[in-house]
């Protein structure tokens, strides 16, 4: 069993930074290689020159002396590191830096090498020094010296602005690195987003036009969303022709009830008729539970209230109902459009039924739902049976003579969508209802 993968931008940042500043070492380590040979090679080259000097100032035989002053600068400075010394047996010359005070020559190869040979020394002052040294073949012993402070410390020098320019290097290369992180992820975020507007029912598909690494998860999830669609269709068939099958004999039960003498205390009819309205109900339910995955259409509300509204008043036209609605043009449900006008249309009806002639109608987003507020001028509902509609469950056509069974089927339908209706008393005297629904 793995454990959580975590954040890909954190991987990808975290690798990313970490393969920077291995390159940065490895590239700072290496330049302060490429330092210190040049460095070392420029000091034997003019340690190098000064031994050539000296072999080409000595004169031939004995004694051993030079034809010409060589204690340019910096080997005339006592103590500065930068020494000469010529030795043939016991004779020795050496530079004015010495002050007297020659150090011993460490063994070289034998003679007749006429390239001088790297060797280190200590001088007179236990100082570290860096020698070149070249064995004549009549047995001189020509050396120079350089303190090592002339390598160390350019390189310490140069170092430090290495180690500046590699770090402003390395600041650039993780601000890049981010950027380049965050560039390369904003396609996984529209497709999050795009998957969010199909959600919620603002579009069916997923847009085809995605980078090439990202375009086939776009095609796979299009894949799924026409799957689950195709099968939302091919229920709601199913759950039509299950309403054909079961509504057109329980109609014809009924009409056969209806005829003199075939139900005298009216009992099979009431079964029958409490039948035909389970089965209605349950039917509405299995449509309405297809309807709440991820292809869940939004229904604008405008358009259903104005005409369930003009509808509803020519219906009561004989009892001078008015019906003033007020709704933002832009306001919508996550729900489908039956199954809208069929709670708006059981509510506003009801309400057109119980008025006194004045039902208002209003809606509003309330976060991320939609509430929707039927009133009325009516009598209302007592304390009583706003307490037993408040029960789950129970028939509102047996428990409040006068509303119908629809107020249980909206409050099932709102249910099942994520929602719900609550009544209460309206200051305009009568009922208030306010179904809610996701937005």
């Amino acid at each position: 069993m793995t454990g959580p993968i975590g954040s890909l931008r954190r991987r990808l940042l975290l690798g990313a930074l970490a393969l920077i500043a291995t390159a940065l070492v490895v590239a700072g380590l290496a330049i302060g290689l490429i330092l210190a040979r040049f460095v070392r090679g420029q000091i034997d080259s003019r340690l190098d020159a000064q031994i050539v000097s000296l072999v080409s100032g000595l004169e031939p035989g004995d004694p051993l002396r030079l034809s010409r002053d060589l204690d340019a600068p910096p080997f005339d400075r006592p103590g500065s590191g930068w020494t000469w010394q010529v030795r043939r047996g016991s004779a020795l010359l050496g530079s004015a830096s010495l002050a007297g005070r020659p150090f011993p020559l460490p063994e070289v190869a034998e003679a007749g090498d006429d390239r001088p040979r790297p060797a280190e020394a200590a001088g007179p002052r236990g100082e570290a020094l860096l020698l070149r040294v070249l064995a004549l073949p009549d047995g001189t012993v020509v050396a120079a010296s350089a303190p090592r402070a002339a390598l160390y410390g350019p390189l310490r020098e140069a170092g430090l602005a290495l180690a500046a320019s590699l770090g402003v290097l390395g600041l650039c290369l993780a601000a890049g690195a981010v950027a380049q992180v965050r560039l390369g992820l904003q396609p996984l975020d529209r497709l999050r987003r795009d998957l969010e507007t199909v959600r919620a029912g603002q579009r069916e598909r997923v847009p085809e036009a995605q980078p090439a690494e990202v375009r086939p998860l776009a095609a796979a999830i299009n894949a799924l969303l026409d799957q689950n669609a195709a099968q939302l269709a091919q229920a709601r068939t199913h759950v039509a022709n299950l309403a054909h099958g079961l509504k057109t004999p329980l109609a014809t039960l009924s009409l056969a009830l209806s005829e003199p003498g075939r139900d005298p205390d009216g009992r099979l009819g009431h079964l029958v008729g409490s039948l035909d309205r389970g089965v209605r109900h349950h039917l509405r339910r299995a449509r309405s539970a297809a309807l709440t995955g991820a292809t869940r259409l939004r229904t604008g509300l405008s358009g259903p209230v104005s005409d369930l509204a003009a509808t509803l008043e020519r219906l009561h036209a004989g009892k001078g109902v008015r019906i003033a609605h007020a709704v933002p043009p832009g306001l919508a449900a996550a729900c489908d459009p039956q199954d809208l006008d069929e709670m708006l249309g059981n509510l506003i009806d009801n309400a057109c039924t119980w008025c006194a002639g004045a039902v208002r109608v209003s809606a509003e987003g309330v976060g991320g739902d939609v509430v929707v507020t039927i009133e009325d001028d009516g009598p209302g509902l007592g304390p009583e049976a706003l307490a037993a509609v408040a029960q789950r469950g129970r028939r509102l056509d047996e428990t409040v003579p006068g509303h119908g069974f629809g107020l249980a089927i909206t409050t099932e339908l709102a249910e099942l969508y994520g929602g719900g209706l609550d009544l209460d008393r309206s200051a305009m005297g009568g009922l208030r209802a306010r179904l809610r629904l996701p937005g």
